[in-house]
């Protein structure tokens, strides 16, 4: 017996195709967009941590008043902080993001300036006293800095997972190679995204982050 031969299928136009293929594309992205907005319904800017993790305190030395002074920045103080690990012979990644961050608290209104603060901790002890970090800061605004020495300062940089590494400069010196990440910890303590130096420099996106932050608790 002759096998039954099927039906011919009719060509379907390309065009029909290619709406298929781009009706494809779009429940993709919508997918991709609907876990984005389960996993942090406020579209975020800087790059949130899936599950806000308790920030660790920083403990140094700092220049108040005028004077050398024991330091403890202890998260969860009522305090919006913005935290950034840098030397002050950096010659681009630290000044940018000092100055980036100046611009972005002088775009808030005074009472969510009262509400924060930046935080510089030095990842170079050696060179850098309580008062040279304070001079530097200086030609950027207002932030606070600390000096902690090591072996605190490696276990510090490594709750932030921060890195950091001495470098030697031709014809002599060094510089410090180091991750260039600024975190925000919420006034919780708790560390809810970081932004890296390129994204700084939006302060009206990088505000918007800091104001949701500080209406969400």
């Amino acid at each position: 017996m002759t096998p039954a031969i099927p039906p011919l299928v009719p060509n379907r136009p390309w065009y029909v195709s290619a709406l298929v293929a781009l009706l494809a594309v779009f429940v993709l992205l919508g997918g991709v967009w609907a876990y984005t907005r389960v996993r942090s319904p406020f579209p975020y800017y800087g790059t949130i941590y899936d599950t806000p993790l308790p920030a660790s305190p920083v403990t140094g030395l700092s220049l108040i008043s005028g004077q050398v002074t024991p330091y403890t920045f202890t998260p969860g103080q009522g305090q919006t902080t913005a935290l950034f690990f840098g030397f002050t012979h950096c010659p681009d990644i630290c000044p940018a993001t000092l100055a980036y961050l100046e611009r972005v608290r002088r775009a808030m209104t005074p009472g969510q300036q009262a509400k924060f603060q930046v935080l510089f901790v030095s990842l170079d002890p050696d060179r850098d006293t309580p008062q040279k970090i304070a001079d530097y800061l200086n030609y950027f605004g207002h932030a606070r800095g600390v000096q902690v020495k090591e072996p605190a300062l490696a276990a510090l940089a490594r709750s932030y997972a921060v890195s950091y590494v001495k470098a030697p400069l031709p014809g002599g010196g060094y510089q410090i190679n180091h991750t260039g990440a600024t975190f925000l910890i919420d006034a919780s303590g708790r560390k809810r995204l970081l932004w890296d130096v390129t994204q700084l420099s939006d302060t009206r996106r990088v505000v918007r982050d800091i104001r949701q932050v500080m209406g969400s608790l």
